[in-house]
């Protein structure tokens, strides 16, 4: 199978030649290590890359990075993220209006200000996408791409959480911009080609910030709209929130009608087998090596044992798509990850991998 067919298998539930593989999120020292240069899509580096090669060219090194990580990796998808827009010169800030002291108008200002712009992405920060397809032609490769419109979390936002049971018109009317910013990025992706669209956003840590019924009013409505549109464009949308997702599950997954889970938190409870065999035949699942305890505390050795039985526990008619729970950051160390990757590879009789 090629990659985009191994991953349309995984996402029609077919059974693949082998578990499609990618990385959601890998951060500096180990994308450096795989590169063998800095790499450009760590954004606390941007402002020296744009120094360096000027905009465009900082976006054809991200992209370039992008796609090479992938390739020493076989990788069988990529995630990327908006490119930061062309630097402009700012006019000098307006006098700031005092802050209201009351949650429920500080929403409201939001609210107002989200009204009064553009809904989309702009034009300029999805360039990444063009460079990044003519860098894989350039390698002869054909990777799907995947990209966010994470607009309905409300991890730390605390003037939302009040406002939703203080006064719940104005909390439906920040989700409803939301959905409307989540839908214009969409419909740029589409446009682009995009085959999966990441939705949703977090919302909880050991257990659910909001209460069922709170999630099930104000967000699943919601993110349903942009999944349902995304089918209608002939994309997937996958849902993505961190924690313990086991007193929404049904909701996140079917409720919302999307066609994935990412960000699946193994340290939170969220078990991949429990979760395969309940929702296997319709959700497929991103994930779910441990990065936040596993890879970056335990032993190549607990890390191997952890990258088997993931994939052990995703096998079996498609469904399943191996990577880590988040973001590969500079906690994992470098034995670790290529523990991950080398059981994978043996699993499948791959050549393992080596600088």
């Amino acid at each position: 199978m090629t990659s985009r067919e191994r991953v349309k298998a995984a996402l029609i539930h077919r059974e693949p030649d082998r578990t499609p593989v990618f990385e959601y999120v890998l951060l500096p020292p180990i994308a450096d290590r795989v590169l063998g240069h800095p790499s450009a899509t760590d954004p606390e580096r941007w402002p020296t890359i744009v120094e360096e090669y000027g905009w465009e060219g900082a976006v054809r090194r991200m992209a370039a990075d992008y796609v090479g990580i992938a390739e020493r990796l076989g990788h069988d998808l990529i995630y990327a993220v908006p490119n930061p827009v062309p630097p402009t010169s700012k006019p000098a800030p307006m006098p700031a209006a005092p802050v209201p002291t009351d949650p429920v108008e500080r929403l409201q200002r939001r609210n107002a200000q989200a009204a009064s712009s553009g809904p989309g992405p702009a034009d300029e920060s999805l360039v990444i996408y063009s460079f990044m397809r003519e860098e894989m032609a350039r390698r002869g490769m054909d990777l799907p791409l995947v990209a966010p419109a994470y607009a309905h979390g409300v991890w730390t936002d605390t003037d939302l959480m009040q406002t939703m049971a203080l006064a719940p018109e104005v909390a439906r009317e920040h989700f409803a911009l939301a959905t409307r910013r989540s839908l214009a990025a969409v419909e740029k992706y589409l446009a682009l080609g995009i085959e999966i669209i990441g939705v949703g956003g977090d919302f909880a840590g050991n257990r659910p910030i909001l209460s069922p019924g709170m999630y099930r009013d104000f967000i699943m409505p919601e993110v349903r709209t942009v999944a349902r549109r995304i089918r209608e464009g002939g994309a997937w949308s996958v849902n993505a929130s961190d924690g313990n997702l086991w007193p929404v599950i049904d909701d996140f997954l079917l409720g919302c009608e999307v066609d994935g889970y990412l960000e699946i938190d193994w340290g939170a409870g969220m078990d991949l087998r429990r979760l395969k065999d309940a929702y296997g035949s319709r959700i497929t699942f991103f994930g779910s090596l441990d990065c936040g305890s596993v890879l970056s505390f335990g032993t190549p050795e607990d890390v191997r044992e952890h990258t088997l039985a993931c994939i052990q526990a995703g096998w079996g008619s498609g469904g399943h798509v191996l990577c880590a729970s988040n973001a590969i950051t500079a906690s994992v160390p470098w034995a670790n990850y290529l523990a991950a990757v080398n059981a994978y590879r043996d699993r499948f009789g791959l050549a393992r991998y080596t600088l």
